[in-house]
């Protein structure tokens, strides 16, 4: 699998900032955001200032008090976009604690409906979400190397290489790397 390189300090930075606008524009305080996502409120503080790495699960619970993608909580939306964006400028993530890494391979924009990103899951790796961030999110998920197990709605998907899953998101998911680990393409709308 490809080695993913990031910045730790400016992704995290990024990733504060942008929560704490998100929770600002909606006049929201960190009590009434702990209390719609589930986290508690002194590691949303901590989140917004950049004093700790967020985890794939609590952005999960976050994106789903904010009704979007991580992609749209992580990139700053912009007006335009470019055709083009080539791997070296493509943002990556990493929750060390889960072993996942996400790069987002096409952006948010406001001018498109869809996102594409490269998720990779080191062997054995489990993400679960309890919700989905936007209902009915249109999800179409390739697996590229290794093995996953895909558990959507309760009902579990096991994948190889070259298999494609597409499903709209309401409900709990479940993410479950094989020996090999995973490496996948998803595309949501």
């Amino acid at each position: 699998m490809d080695s993913l390189s990031f910045d730790d300090h400016t992704i995290d930075q990024r990733i504060a900032e942008r929560l704490r606008a998100l929770r600002q524009e909606r006049g929201w305080s960190l009590e009434d955001l702990a209390t719609r996502c589930g986290v508690s409120r002194a590691t949303l503080s901590r989140l917004e200032n950049a004093e700790v790495s967020a985890t794939a699960s609590a952005l999960g619970r976050l994106c789903q008090a904010y009704g979007m993608t991580l992609s749209r909580l992580i990139h700053l939306v912009e007006d335009d976009f470019p055709p083009l964006v080539q791997r070296a400028g493509q943002t990556v993530w990493e929750d060390a604690r889960s072993g996942f890494a996400r790069r987002i391979v096409s952006p948010p924009a406001r001018a498109l409906a869809g996102e594409a990103m490269e998720g990779v899951l080191r062997p054995g790796a489990r993400i679960t979400y309890e919700g989905p961030p936007r209902a009915g999110l249109e999800h179409h998920l390739v697996l590229l190397e290794g093995a996953l197990r895909v558990t959507v709605d309760g009902v579990a998907h096991a994948l190889h290489p070259g298999d494609c899953l597409r499903y709209q998101l309401r409900g709990p998911s479940r993410f479950e790397a094989g020996e090999a680990g995973a490496r996948y393409l998803l595309f949501t709308v």
